[in-house]
């Protein structure tokens, strides 16, 4: 597919790996759709990409409502005429250990809660179903061949201290492979990026600094990803037309 031209929306694209895809894309000329459950950080984002030259329109939503959804993607296509590429991006941590110990009693002292549990699973795995499957809706509709890539995660594997966030990133990488299978009959494709450590606001923000050396210890190539690096990532599934019903890994080589 040749981006320039072409209608890309991002979820959670006010801040962090969202916004640098949209900044991306935007450059590369294509119509841009934001969307975030900040209204503030979403003006100020396309405010932000606007200056790239870009065509851009915002919408407020979250994801893990179903009429929001659908009024996304409806909105999408009534403003710019079509939808070519989505990128579902947003996400929340609410991270914490199943249950955790006091070292001298051995007794529980705390747990992950359902509230926990839930806002994480209603984000990160349902607001992907949603916006995933009204994307296709309106790709079908308008006859569209385009692209649709889920954001997953490198935790998908297993992270001691996200089984909330694991769990759903796990049920991102295998709608993925399923809708690829589903939708290639309309001639959509769907591929997903699954990042390691990634220097967002989200990720960096409790960071000190001998917490951000043992990560940096944890990766083969001893550093974290930039946002941009996940763009490249989207970049390449969107221009070749052959990449469909798999996750690109991009991590630095860590395995977690």
């Amino acid at each position: 597919m040749d981006i320039k031209g072409k209608t890309i929306l991002v979820t959670g694209s006010a801040s962090g790996l969202g916004k640098a895809t949209a900044e991306y894309f935007a450059k590369k000329g294509a119509k841009i759709v934001l969307s975030d459950i900040s209204e503030e950080k979403l003006k100020e984002a396309e405010k932000d990409i606007k200056t790239l030259g870009a065509e851009v329109f915002s919408f407020k939503a979250d994801v893990s409502k179903e009429e929001d959804a659908e009024k996304l993607m409806q909105s999408a296509v009534k403003q710019f005429g079509s939808l070519d590429v989505a990128i579902l991006n947003a996400g929340i941590l609410r991270d914490g250990l199943l249950v955790k110990t006091d070292k001298e009693t051995g007794k529980v002292i705390s747990k992950m809660s359902l509230s926990n549990w839930q806002s994480v699973i209603d984000v990160n795995l349902t607001g992907v179903f949603l916006t995933g499957r009204e994307a296709a809706i309106q790709m079908i509709e308008s006859k569209s061949k385009g692209v649709i890539i889920p954001i997953a995660s490198v935790a998908m594997h297993g992270n001691p201290g996200q089984t909330n966030y694991s769990a759903a990133k796990a049920g991102v990488a295998s709608m993925t492979k399923l809708w690829a299978k589903e939708l290639s009959r309309y001639g959509i494709r769907v591929a997903g990026i699954a990042p390691g450590f990634i220097k967002t606001e989200m990720v960096m923000k409790d960071m000190n600094p001998e917490a951000l050396k043992k990560w940096e210890a944890l990766i083969p190539i001893g550093r974290l990803g930039e946002p941009y690096e996940i763009a490249l990532s989207a970049d390449f599934i969107v221009s070749n037309d052959l990449v469909s019903g798999v996750i690109l890994e991009i991590s630095g080589g860590v395995k977690i």
